[in-house]
């Protein structure tokens, strides 16, 4: 059973992916990357060549090819993967889901100071970081919420995030 990590850009999701398959002995994913891989592109030039419903479209693909590899992965998702319903069902088929909750201002303050790649990564709107933050937020939560088997705050340490979704998984894995 793969286990899938979602949240907002600049939650933390590639490095406690990491730290989550080092302590689980898993193997671990970005899909970013996999996809960038897959596509031989950046996303950056993803979206500006294509749009973003083409690269949703190549996302959704290089989901499916991980969610089916019958090696149980640490997978450290994309913040926009949960948007298509058929990428919900394939994580609720293949693994369990793990929701970084970050608050929006803690969210900005990484993303402004780089702690995110955000050269790599596309502004999605128009708008400012804090207002972009704020509308894909209110639009997004509910998604990870409800795909989400556990809600994690991760505006703490990444040890201590991993850790706890570390713990939780073995307790999950155990119960028959």
């Amino acid at each position: 059973m793969h286990i899938y990590l979602t949240g907002f850009r600049g939650s933390g999701k590639s490095t406690i992916a990491h730290l989550v398959g080092s302590a689980l002995s898993r193997a671990v994913v970005d899909l970013d990357q996999e996809l960038e891989r897959l596509a031989g592109r950046s996303i950056r030039e993803l979206f500006e060549q294509h749009g973003e419903s083409y690269f949703r479209e190549l996302e959704s693909e290089a989901l499916m090819k991980v969610a089916g590899s019958p090696t149980p992965s640490v997978v450290a998702l994309g913040g926009g993967a949960i948007l298509r319903p058929e990428n919900r069902r394939c994580i609720a088929a293949s693994g369990l889901c793990a929701w970084l909750r970050v608050p929006g201002d803690v969210l900005c303050e990484r993303l402004a100071s780089g702690r995110s790649d955000r050269d790599h990564r596309p502004p999605l709107t128009g708008l400012s970081l804090a207002d972009e933050v704020r509308v894909l937020l209110a639009e997004r939560e509910p998604i990870y919420e409800a795909v989400a088997d556990v809600a994690l705050d991760a505006d703490r340490p990444a040890e201590e995030v991993a850790s706890a979704l570390a713990r939780w998984v073995r307790e999950r894995e155990r119960v028959p």
